[in-house]
């Protein structure tokens, strides 16, 4: 998830599939939905929201007027030394009642419907510039099998959190997917924000995908590819594609163009080495040295000493006690 607003692109185009992983052709989605601005911080509004919508809200403690028990005063007011109560029901008793605890509310936010719509093209438009939109033309399955869910998954080349959009005539596919425990199965008229925002790949059928498709023109890419990213040979099948045995046989041009041909021959650089003892560079450094030992040292300055106070000799002080008698 982005975390700021992205203009997503203006054309979005998806490998349109069966249940089994082989491609049929591309579409391309509506840009309405799947080409909106990226708007994070009113996408994190509606989640919050919808996640308070689905507290129930029925926690509750009782107060020390509805816990049973403690009509009588504890001990008599005074006289004990210790601070008057009247009853243990209190909150600082243990086997009290709660001060200030949680009593049943409605945490529901109310939330215009323009921001929930919004919020939901923001998802779905932030998982189509990651390529974690898929598209299969229907699901064929005749009876409720996990393995074959599973299978298709895998052909289809998805893997972690995955939401399936389904429409309220896919029984058998609900229940074919039922049991995958990261598969979460959504009815399209109750898609939200927050099932996009928190699954990896988001599956749509024909006629669940939201706004009108087209065909994409004719030799159009898609946007990406979540096909055989599960397949364990990848490596093999990128040969067979390039019709190459293996995938050395992409390596052998380029070593036969590395090496040089007999009639060429291959100049050999010689670094030279910088002489030992330049001339004249040896006398120089020599002169500099002796007019550095010839050049007088200045003396250190003296430090200033600190005055020291005048003392006064004996005979001059003996001469002022004969003055003061």
């Amino acid at each position: 998830m982005t975390d700021t607003m992205v203009q997503a692109l203006p054309s979005l185009l998806v490998e349109r599939c069966n249940d089994a992983g082989e491609l049929i052709g591309v579409v391309q989605l509506d840009e309405e939905y799947f080409g909106a601005v990226v708007n994070v911080p009113l996408l994190h509004q509606v989640v919050t929201a919808q996640l308070a919508a689905k507290r129930s809200g029925t926690h509750s403690t009782k107060t020390r007027a509805e816990v049973a028990g403690g009509g009588a005063k504890p001990y008599r007011q005074k006289g004990t030394g210790r601070a008057r109560q009247g009853t243990t029901r209190a909150p600082q008793f243990t086997g009290g009642g709660i001060a200030f605890g949680p009593k049943p509310r409605d945490y529901t936010q109310s939330t215009p419907r323009k921001m929930i719509r919004q919020a939901l093209r923001a998802a779905l438009s932030d998982r189509a510039l990651e390529g974690r939109i898929v598209l299969v033309d229907r699901w064929s399955y005749e009876v409720p099998k996990t393995k074959e869910a599973l299978a298709s998954l895998r052909a289809l080349g998805i893997d972690g959190n995955v939401l399936l959009v389904i429409g309220s005539e896919d029984v058998v596919a609900e229940r074919s997917f039922a049991n995958l425990p990261r598969v979460n199965i959504v009815e399209s008229a109750q898609l939200t924000a927050y099932d996009v925002v928190v699954s990896d790949w988001v599956v749509f059928t024909d006629d669940t995908v939201p706004g009108q498709t087209s065909d994409a023109p004719e030799g159009a890419v898609a946007f990406s590819s979540p096909r055989l990213a599960l397949l364990e040979d990848e490596d093999e099948e990128v040969a067979e594609d390039l019709d190459l045995e293996s995938v050395e046989d992409v390596a052998e041009p380029v070593e036969e163009l590395a090496e040089p041909a007999e009639d060429e021959e291959i100049a050999e650089l010689v670094v030279a080495e910088p002489p030992s003892d330049p001339e004249g560079v040896a006398e120089a450094v020599a002169e500099v040295a002796a007019e550095e030992q010839e050049a007088p040292k200045p003396k250190p300055k003296p430090r200033p000493r600190a005055r020291k106070a005048s003392v006064k000799t004996k005979a001059s002080e003996d001469d002022e006690k004969e003055e003061d008698k």
